[in-house]
């Protein structure tokens, strides 16, 4: 059998997955600790944060209800193709409600700033943001996340979740992918 591994398509590892399982670990910590033990509800941007937010509200000791919403705005590029569409809104009641918005990368901003105004237009209690890395040089809008994971330079990262055309999302560390390989 060809098993390919690939790992080997990074050209280098930025974090690795206990790295990335320690940083989890603290921003757990970090919701627990901005919420004073009223229930939350976690949006996750689906399909880069699924992984990541798995892993965050299993460490998360504080009632909470999930929900998950479908944004498209990469396709098959290394650069947003388009403005954010909303292809899957949430389907829990959020009016009145205390949200976590969870994604996988902030980078122009566009995504996170789409989504947290439709969530706006459903009267939350509040609406706070978490992300998994933090691309602050490819910013667009002015938005900043309330809870980041790790600050990245200006590269294309995949694995925990990221992608690169649906591939390497599987990868339990976080790198840059080959150039040859995009």
């Amino acid at each position: 059998m060809n098993r390919h591994n690939p790992q080997k398509d990074l050209e280098k590892v930025l974090f690795t997955a206990e790295q990335i399982q320690a940083r989890v670990t603290e921003l757990a910590s970090e919701v627990e600790k901005g919420c004073e033990g009223d229930e939350i509800t976690v949006i996750s941007i689906i399909n880069g944060a699924l992984i990541f937010t798995a892993d965050l509200i299993r460490r998360i000791h504080l009632p909470l209800r999930l929900d998950c919403i479908r944004a498209s705005s990469y396709e098959n590029e290394k650069s947003p193709a388009h403005t954010p569409k909303i292809i899957d809104s949430v389907r829990l009641e959020v009016e009145g409600k205390h949200i976590l918005l969870v994604d996988d990368i902030l980078d122009t901003g566009n995504t996170m700033h789409t989504v947290r105004n439709e969530l706006m237009e459903k009267s939350p209690a509040s609406v706070r943001t978490c992300v998994l890395l933090d691309k602050k040089a490819r910013r667009k809008v002015a938005f900043e996340a309330d809870l980041v994971g790790f600050s990245i330079p200006d590269s294309f990262v995949v694995g925990y979740g990221l992608d690169f055309a649906e591939r390497y999302r599987h990868l339990p560390c976080i790198g840059i992918l080959n150039s040859e390989k995009e």
